[in-house]
């Protein structure tokens, strides 16, 4: 069973290179600015525009959210923001949720994508106790798929032709992570080791 509170508690999670913090308003002009991004928004597969304000809104009402964990990940000495991650879709009966993420530019390929991937995990399953978190992640996006491999995910089907980008059709590829294989030790390697980020 979960802990469903644990949801509400919206904790600070600190790493080697980055720190997990709530989602707040002050995360929100550069968050705006990553939407803008047209490498984040391939990854992501975001077709839609979102304005300033609906981003300043979103921020804001991110911590009286129940039921969801929405986080800035921060850069742990200056406090930059680098992107967003969330555990979403949470499913109480069955102990499951999905994880998404989202990363500014120049926060990749430096692993530390791989360490907010293991953060969340570590809280996911310790402390809410979920069984099982899933994510998708575009066919085309080789380097997020090697990443969340090595955090601990695996493959377990393929969505056909979910995403249709610059006139071609695209899988989306399930992904999953087990409480059970986390405490086998899954997963659990040092972010910092990590060649590869998780943005997708």
């Amino acid at each position: 069973m979960i802990d469903a509170s644990a949801l509400d508690e919206k904790p600070v999670l600190t790493g080697a290179r980055i720190r997990l913090v709530p989602l707040d308003a002050r995360h929100a002009a550069d968050y705006h600015a990553a939407t803008l991004d047209p490498e984040i928004r391939r990854l992501t597969g975001s077709h839609r525009n979102f304005t300033r304000e609906e981003i300043e809104r979103w921020c804001a009402g991110a911590a009286a959210r129940a039921g969801r964990l929405d986080l800035a990940v921060e850069d742990r000495e200056s406090g930059r923001f680098l992107g967003d991650i969330a555990l979403i879709d949470v499913d109480p009966d069955n102990g499951h949720a999905t994880l998404r993420i989202l990363l500014v530019a120049g926060a990749t390929d430096r692993g530390l994508g791989s360490e907010a991937v293991r953060l969340l995990l570590g809280h996911a399953f310790d402390r809410v106790r979920l069984h099982r978190v899933q994510l998708e992640v575009w066919d085309f996006n080789h380097r997020a798929r090697r990443a969340y491999e090595r955090c601990g995910f695996t493959v377990e089907g393929r969505m056909r032709q979910a995403l249709r980008w610059d006139g071609a059709w695209h899988d989306a590829l399930v992904m999953a992570a087990l409480r059970t294989e986390w405490a086998d030790g899954a997963g659990r390697a040092d972010g910092a080791a990590a060649e590869a980020d998780a943005t997708g």
